[in-house]
């Protein structure tokens, strides 16, 4: 298999949400947007995977160093290959790569959040983040520090991952993170042991509607952002929004049953968002 291949499999398998949103992109940057993707993958399961956080503090210090050895030309990992292969300049990416990196090292740091200005700084580390390296490398403006972002890529980022956590709440919580600030859930009588045990109230229900409406607000002044001249570039980002907008919409619908299942589109379903969001 060769690293091409890989960040496929490990990015966008055939079916998911990211595979769609990948091939809305035109054909010359879906090969770096789907290593970047794969990237983050592998960050994600570093830390969200793995049952000991020493052992997830010991692949983070692997994958730093994965990093420098990109920047200097010599990677090892598939992924890094890919990366070095087809991001237009990877040592002016160097920063944003690291700060994605400790954006998800967070995760081995925090598992609850007191309130939303403090999710926010998780948000913006690791959506806001991922964005801008997405939005970049979709454009090919790298910028010379590797930092700079076009202005509305970290609020879509943001967005994108809100919707995320509205998702995953139920299996986030199994695996001892809860993302919903813990003012918030006081303020709706909802407690961590309710999440974990799957206990569906009146009060979740709003709860859950309250942080729904939070990501749809989000998504959509942040799509409504992206400049017209960069929509033909960006589709693979407006695709992602587009399909998280439809996947909130379908967790209304089903009353906010996130706690035991995934909730998910349906393969062509996701194809039609997709290609519409075009």
């Amino acid at each position: 298999m060769n690293f091409d291949e890989y960040c496929q499999q490990k990015a966008a398998p055939p079916g998911s949400s990211v595979y769609y949103a990948l091939r809305q992109a035109p054909a010359a940057s879906q090969p770096r947007l789907t290593a970047l993707y794969a990237l983050r993958r592998e960050f994600e399961e570093t830390v969200k995977e793995v049952s000991d956080p020493a052992i997830g503090r010991t692949k983070l210090a692997w994958w730093q160093n994965e990093l420098g050895a990109l920047a200097s030309g010599a990677p090892t990992h598939p992924v890094s290959k890919a990366l070095a292969a087809t991001l237009p300049d990877v040592k002016a990416e160097y920063p944003a790569l690291q700060a994605l990196l400790s954006g998800f090292e967070m995760d081995l740091d925090q598992a609850r959040y007191l309130d939303y200005p403090n999710l926010r700084r998780y948000v913006q580390a690791v959506g806001g983040t991922f964005a801008g390296l997405v939005a970049r490398a979709a454009s090919k403006a790298v910028a010379t520090d590797g930092t700079q972002a076009p202005a509305w890529s970290t609020p879509l980022g943001d967005a994108l991952l809100l919707a995320q956590l509205v998702v995953e709440t139920g299996n986030d919580a199994r695996h001892g993170r809860i993302y919903i600030p813990i003012d918030e859930m006081q303020r709706f009588n909802v407690t961590a042991a309710d999440l974990i045990n799957r206990k569906y109230t009146d009060a979740f229900a709003e709860l859950m509607r309250f942080q729904t409406k939070r990501a749809r607000d989000a998504l959509h002044a942040a799509l409504a952002a992206v400049p017209g001249r960069e929509r033909r570039s960006q589709r693979t980002l407006l695709a992602q929004g587009a399909l998280a907008l439809a996947l909130l919409e379908e967790i209304e619908r089903d009353g906010y049953h996130v706690l035991h299942q995934r909730i998910a589109l349906t393969p062509i379903r996701k194809l039609w968002i997709a290609w519409r969001a075009r």
